[in-house]
C-alpha cells in the first residue's frame, strides 16, 4: 500500500468542494507531487484529464489553451456538469499564468464547473506567475521533503540513517548500495533540477559556475564561508553579485540556502557572511560524504550532519509557517576564546527562538547564553546533548517548538 502523506487530504477535500479556486500542488522535485494527485484521484468519482507539460515546446503557451478547451469539449460530449483538469510541470511553458487566467476567467463567467490542479517543482517560477497573474484565484498546497516520521514510517528509515540518507523517498531502497544511491541522487534528482528547473527557466549566464556553487554548496551544509572564500574555490570565473544572485535561486528551488547572520540592523543581515545550508540531508551526503560507517563514527564529520538535518527541517516548514531562519555569530574580544554562535535563530511574528545543536562534538559553547542575554528570545534550547532529544525534534510538529 502506497504511504499516504497528509497533502493528501487536503487536496482530496478542496477539490471536492464546489469549484471556486485552482489548487496549486507546488514543491521540489521528488517529493511525491504527482504520487499524490494520483491517489487522490483515485479516491475521487469526478471525471479527469492529466495533461504534462514535459516536451512541450516552451514557447507553445497556446498548449494551455487547448488541452484546456478538450476539457471543455469532453464535458459537452458526455453531457457531464463537473471535469477535473490537472496539468503538471505547468512552470516549464511561457507566460503559463497569463494563459491559466485567461482560461479560468472564460469559465467563470460562463459558470462552467471545470476544476482545475496545476503541479510545479519550481517554486520560484510558481510564486511569480501566481502573484503576478493568478491572485485571488488560487490556493496553494506546499509539499516540502520528507519528515524522519515519513520516511520511517514508509521505509522504515532509522534516525541515523535518516540523517545521512535525507528524506527523498525514491532511492530509499537503495541506501544499503551506496554507490547506486549517490549516482540517483546526481544523475536523476539534481541533474534535472539544475538543467531543467535552475538554468532553462531562470537568468543563469554562467551554467557552469551554477552547478559549481551547488555542489560546493551542499558540501560546506552547517558550515560558514564567505562567498569570496567560496569564490576561489571555484574553476570558473565569476564575481559575489552573481553567486549571492545563483544563491537566492538556488533557495527559491529548494535545494540550498545561505542563511544570513541574525542582527537588529536589516543591512548587517544582508551583508553578511552566510551559512550554507541543504534543504535535504541527501544533498550533503552526495557531495561530501564518505560513506556511512565511516561519517558515523567520525565525530566532528557527524556533527555536521546532525546539524544539517535540524536546520533543513527548519526551512522545509518555513514557507507553510511563514517564519525566518538565521544563524547568529560574535566575534570574541580576545583571540583565545571563540567567537559565540548559536546554530540557528527563528523569527516568526517578531518573536524569537534560539536553537543550538549539540551531538557530543563539542564542549560547552558560551553562544546561546551570550545571545538570550542580549536579545532576551521567547525560547532558546539545545537539541541533542543535554537538550531536547534529537529523534524528539526531528518528529515534532515545527510550530510547536517556535
Amino acid at each position: 500500500m502506497e504511504y499516504i502523506r497528509k497533502q493528501f487530504y487536503t487536496l482530496k477535500e478542496r477539490i471536492l468542494e464546489p469549484r471556486k479556486f485552482i489548487q496549486v500542488l507546488a514543491g521540489p522535485r521528488q517529493v511525491g507531487k504527482s504520487t499524490l494527485v494520483g491517489q487522490v484521484l483515485e479516491q475521487v468519482s469526478i471525471p479527469h484529464a492529466i495533461e504534462v507539460a514535459d516536451g512541450v515546446d516552451p514557447k507553445d503557451s497556446d498548449w494551455i489553451h487547448r488541452i484546456w478547451e478538450a476539457a471543455r469539449v469532453t464535458m459537452m460530449l458526455r453531457g457531464i456538469d463537473e471535469y477535473l483538469l490537472v496539468v503538471d510541470e505547468v512552470q516549464k511553458i511561457d507566460n503559463w499564468s497569463e494563459v491559466v487566467k485567461r482560461e479560468w476567467d472564460v469559465d467563470s463567467r460562463n459558470r462552467l464547473n471545470l476544476k482545475v490542479v496545476l503541479l510545479g517543482s519550481s517554486r520560484l517560477l510558481l510564486k511569480k506567475g501566481l502573484t503576478e497573474s493568478l491572485a485571488g484565484r488560487y490556493e496553494l498546497i506546499r509539499m516540502p521533503h520528507w519528515s524522519l516520521r515519513e520516511m520511517h514510517e514508509a521505509f522504515g528509515m532509522t534516525l541515523d540513517e535518516y540523517i545521512y540518507y535525507g528524506g527523498y523517498p525514491g532511492p530509499a531502497h537503495m541506501i544499503k548500495d551506496e554507490r547506486r544511491w549517490r549516482k540517483y541522487i546526481k544523475d536523476s534528482l539534481v541533474a534535472p533540477a539544475i538543467e531543467r528547473d535552475v538554468i532553462m527557466t531562470s537568468n543563469i549566464y554562467k551554467p557552469a559556475l551554477m552547478k559549481q556553487l551547488f555542489e560546493l554548496g551542499c558540501g560546506y551544509s552547517a558550515e560558514i564561508l564567505s562567498l569570496t572564500k567560496l569564490m576561489g574555490q571555484l574553476q570558473d570565473a565569476g564575481n559575489v553579485t552573481t553567486l549571492a544572485s545563483y544563491l537566492e535561486i538556488l533557495d527559491q528551488c529548494a535545494l540550498l540556502t545561505g542563511l544570513q547572520k541574525y542582527a537588529n540592523d536589516e543591512a548587517r543581515k544582508r551583508g553578511s557572511i552566510p551559512k550554507y545550508q541543504v534543504y535535504n540531508n541527501a544533498l550533503l551526503t552526495a557531495y561530501k560524504g564518505r560513506e556511512f560507517v565511516i561519517d558515523r563514527t567520525d565525530t566532528r564529520a557527524w556533527g555536521r550532519w546532525v546539524e544539517s538535518a535540524v536546520g533543513a527541517l527548519l526551512l522545509s516548514m518555513a514557507d507553510e509557517l511563514d517564519y525566518d531562519v538565521y544563524y547568529w555569530r560574535e566575534s570574541s574580544r580576545s583571540k583565545d576564546e571563540k567567537d559565540n554562535e548559536v546554530d540557528f535563530i527563528v523569527i516568526r511574528d517578531g518573536e524569537v527562538t534560539a536553537i543550538e545543536v549539540k551531538s557530543g562534538r563539542r564542549g560547552m559553547n558560551s553562544g546561546l547564553p551570550a545571545f538570550v542575554e542580549a536579545f532576551h528570545p521567547k525560547r532558546s534550547y539545545i537539541v541533542g546533548t543535554g537538550g531536547v532529544k534529537l529523534e524528539d525534534f526531528l518528529n515534532c510538529n515545527v510550530e510547536d517548538i517556535i
